[in-house]
């Protein structure tokens, strides 16, 4: 029988039936024990663990059959509790099998103190990214009679002064003092008193 006459004959036809039907059943049988291997359709939603204690957050993972790993503290959070979780991976809903690990961030009790850095004669466009790269807010601006315009000429904190090197907590508001642009000495050459009335103007940006 030639070639040709085989591939269209009845037996050669059978067989590529019963071949197929070997595949099909064989793909069905494979994803069911993939199904069951991999605990498909059984997976659970990954609850929300924000502002949770430690504790609190063993117990509601024990329930689910989940486990947790802590990773670190992070910089103490005024929105969240003390030593409440903060950040947590896989986030909240995310579907997960039996027994996962769940990773936590915890906030720390209280915010951590910095040095304060040397912003004297420094420029206001200076001085505040400073301030804020470490963790510290821009507070009350005041201008003060000096030629030095927009420039730091004191620091202070709940109305005392600052020096380089004092600590505040982070989070903190500095107030600063600058300088007005306009010259310190009058006509007669008197000096002017530092302590006159300073105003409240905002910075101009250069």
């Amino acid at each position: 029988m030639s070639l040709r006459n085989y591939l269209t004959s009845r037996v050669f036809l059978v067989q590529v039936l019963i071949a197929a039907a070997i595949i099909v059943v064989l793909g069905y049988l494979f994803m069911h024990w993939l199904t069951f291997t991999t605990d498909h359709g059984n997976e659970i939603a990954v609850p929300n663990l924000s502002k949770l204690t430690e504790e609190q957050v063993e117990e509601k993972l024990d329930e689910l059959d989940l486990d947790y790993v802590l990773l670190d503290s992070v910089d103490y959070k005024s929105e969240f509790p003390k030593y409440s979780v903060v950040e947590q991976d896989p986030s909240p809903g995310t579907k997960v099998k039996v027994g996962r690990k769940i990773y936590i961030k915890i906030n720390s009790s209280g915010f951590s103190s910095v040095r304060i850095p040397d912003l004297i004669e420094k420029t206001y466009r200076e001085a505040v990214p400073t301030l804020k790269a470490l963790g510290l807010e821009e507070g009350k601006i005041t201008y003060i009679p000096n030629l030095g315009k927009d420039m730091v000429l004191e620091m202070r904190y709940k109305g005392r002064n600052l020096k380089a090197g004092d600590r505040v907590l982070k989070a903190s508001k500095i107030d600063l003092v600058l300088g007005d642009g306009k010259a310190t000495y009058e006509d007669e050459g008197e000096p002017v008193d530092s302590a006159a009335v300073p105003t409240t103007e905002t910075p101009e940006n250069e």
